[in-house]
């Protein structure tokens, strides 16, 4: 199982990080993705790490979140800096096969594992 937590309300600017805990897998054997999905809208891809450690994100993400991994707390954290109100969504961690190669990441089909979501609230 994956639990996320650390979402909250932020202003505009502010920053938050996000846990991913797992439980029953070893999250150094696997490919750990980040997505959220905003009322209204379809889940997107926020961020990637391969278990070697590449990591790929959205050209809105880009400078401002930080995917990593520790796989000795077996977690997966995303930093995320200078938020903005469009960032508001619900963000889910979940885990694809350790074989899958970073393109393939952005797919929500290639993750077999998911967590429930943790809210993260933006005020403008």
């Amino acid at each position: 199982q994956l639990q996320a937590s650390g979402g909250g309300l932020v202003q505009a600017g502010g920053s938050l990080r996000l846990s991913c805990a797992a439980s029953g897998l070893t999250v150094g054997n696997y490919a750990m993705g980040w997505f959220r999905q905003a009322p209204g809208k379809e889940r997107e891809f926020v961020a990637a790490i391969r278990r070697v450690g590449a990591t790929t994100y959205t050209d809105s993400g880009k400078g401002r979140f930080t995917i990593s991994r520790d796989n000795v707390k077996n977690a997966v954290y995303l930093q995320m800096n200078n938020l903005k109100f469009e960032d508001t969504a619900v963000y889910y961690c979940a885990a694809a096969p350790g074989s899958s190669i970073l393109s393939s990441l952005w797919a929500a089909r290639y993750y077999n594992i998911w967590g429930q979501g943790t809210q993260v609230t933006v005020s403008s």
